[in-house]
This record gives structure tokens, sequence and C-alpha cells, in this order.
């Protein structure tokens, strides 16, 4: 969009590529201030998924994700126009009734009061996308997307559940390959959502999660599945596995925190995903293990998609394609819950 001098640009390319900082186990996460952005790492995302209920008690998924990407280019570079930041966005919603996923994208350079993450507190957005965290803690969601529009207010009911070791959370077997990752589990969720003109009132029950790394994956790592879940009793439950090229498991972890607040770690050797049945894509020819038990320890916890297609195409944005979606979440046979699982690198591995 915007042209950038010539003798800008030889500066740029003279320019060392920027040293990003690194995910370590001695620092600890503290919020509120690290519900900001992190702009000297290179990847952070601000996640929220969710399940909203209609008026007529229809049940629909919604996801909205903001990313920000540091690039290559010299940070130091004092231009307004210089690349050093990128701001991404991905909504979808999940509707039933439909039978597939409606979703949008947009990306921009980072700049000009119109793309931003700021620091301190979260509060990042993308055109009329916005994602602000309240000094109550309550967010506000706005995105007027091509086929729909989301507003809400997400508020907290449980405290913060920082991942891992104190919000330091291991992706593989070296300690570099790890992010500072939180959850809010059990956010209220109250606003509306628009279609066609027309505005209906939702309330529902989401789930955010906020990361940020440089190095996350190793290097035969392809992508990962993932699932955080509100169950009804008010335990929150959180698991993920990295899959290697071969799709053997790299690295797996999961937690679970009761409403009271205990919380239980289980470990790589007690985290698998099973798949029970898998659903072909009709656009990339993918397969996804769209229904699948989670086990952790000795539990398993059958994972039931709300609609078979709920396949995002970001290749406009991220380059990437994943499943991601709606799912209910039974033990022994019983609901107990429910969440979003998401599957990536099923089309090409993932690359950062």
């Amino acid at each position: 969009m915007f042209s950038v001098s010539v003798a800008t640009s030889m500066r740029m390319a003279d320019a060392a590529p920027p040293q990003f900082s690194q995910v370590t186990p001695d620092h600890a996460v503290s919020l509120p201030r690290d519900t900001g952005a992190h702009p000297d790492f290179r990847t952070e995302w601000w996640y929220a998924t969710g399940w909203l209920t209609k008026p007529d008690g229809k049940p629909l998924g919604f996801q909205i994700t903001f990313f920000r990407s540091a690039t290559d280019n010299d940070h130091a570079n004092p231009s307004a126009f210089a690349p050093t930041q990128l701001i991404i966005a991905h909504a979808a919603l999940s509707d039933p009734s439909l039978g597939k996923l409606l979703h949008d994208q947009k990306s921009a350079r980072a700049g000009f009061g119109l793309a931003y993450a700021k620091e301190g507190n979260t509060d990042v957005a993308l055109d009329n996308w916005r994602l602000v965290r309240g000094v109550d803690g309550r967010y506000q969601v706005t995105v007027e997307a091509r086929d729909f529009t989301l507003k809400f207010a997400l508020t907290p009911t449980q405290a913060p559940l920082l991942q891992g070791e104190n919000g330091y959370s291991r992706k593989g077997p070296l300690p570099a390959q790890a992010s500072y990752y939180y959850s809010e589990p059990q956010l209220r969720v109250s606003g509306t959502i628009g279609r066609a003109g027309r505005e209906e009132v939702v309330t529902g029950t989401a789930w955010l999660d906020h990361e940020w790394s440089t190095s996350v994956l190793a290097a035969d790592a392809s992508g990962w599945d993932w699932l955080g879940a509100n169950l009804d009793d008010g335990v929150a439950l959180m698991a993920f596995q990295i899959r290697s090229r071969n799709g053997a498991k790299v690295w797996a972890h999961a937690v679970l925190r009761e409403a009271n607040g205990e919380t239980t770690q289980f470990n790589q050797d007690q985290v698998q995903f099973l798949p029970q049945r898998n659903w072909r894509s009709p656009r990339t020819d993918a397969s996804y293990p769209v229904q699948s038990v989670l086990r952790t320890g000795t539990v398993e916890w059958a994972l039931n998609p709300l609609q078979d297609d709920q396949e995002l195409d970001s290749r406009q944005s991220t380059g990437s394609v994943y499943w991601e979606g709606a799912v209910t979440v039974s033990r022994a046979g019983k609901p107990v819950g429910r969440g979003y699982f998401e599957l990536t690198g099923y089309v090409k591995p993932l690359k950062f």
C-alpha cells in the first residue's frame, strides 16, 4: 500500500536481523501486566473461543484470534512505514443449521492507529476488529466480518490459569521450545451476533488463551492438537500434543483445574489423543480426526464436533489451513461440558 524510499530500503537490507527475546523457565508471568503485547518476542496471539446460545435455545460456536508477528526488518528503523510488526486476525462462526463454517481474516502492518497490539494491558485491533480488556478484567470484543458481526463482553468468573510452570509452557524436548502461556477459562459471554442485517442476543461461555514465544516448535514438528474445555461443574481442562511429520507425539501436556482451584498437571506420557472418526475436507482433501478421545491419566474424555466442517483457510493471512471447532465433552458416556478443539498441520506442516 505504501512505498518506501530507495535509501530507506538499502538501510533495511543492510541492517542485521533483530534479536528476539527467548522464553526461559526462570521468568514468571505477571498479570495483569502480561495481558498486553510483548513485541520483543517473534510470535504472539490472543485467542477467544466459546459456545453461544441463541434466543431459540440453539447453539453456535465462535472463534476470534488476534496475532502479532514480529518481522526480520530492522526494529530500529524510525520510519512509521517500516513493517516491523504485523497484526493478523481470524474470526469464525459455527452454525449447525448452515453445516459450514463462516469465517473471515484480516492482516496489516502495525501502525497509524489502525492496526496495533498495545503493551501493559490487552488492547489489540485491526481496522474495525478489536479485543480490549477493561480495568475490571472484562473483555470487549468487536468484529465486523464479511458475513457476520460479533459484539460481546467476556466477563471473568475465575482467576487466570497459568499454564505449565507459572506460565512457562514446554512445547518440545529442548527448554527453548516453549512459550509463555496463560488461559482465562469459564468466561461469561453476553452480547449480540449479527447476520444479514439482523442482530440476535446471545449468551454463553468462553475460553481465552494468550501465548507468546520466539522458537516454539521442534524442527520435525508438523502441528498440534489442542483442547480448551469449560466443564459444567466449573472445571477447566486444557490439553495439547505436538505431532511430528510422521504423526508421532513430540510433546504433550494437560492440566485440569477444579472449580475450587485445585490443579492437576499431566506430563506427556499421561496425555493421548485417540482418533475415533475422521472428516475429509472437500476443499483441501485434508483428513481431520474431528471425533477423538482425549486420555489424561486414567480418565477418557470423548470429543464430538458441533459440526464436521469447521475448517478455516487462512492462507491469505497466516499461510495455514486448520480445523478449529466447537466440540462437546463427555465422560463415561455422559455430557460434562463444551470446548474448542484445534487441529493444525494436517494440510501441510505448520510454519511460524
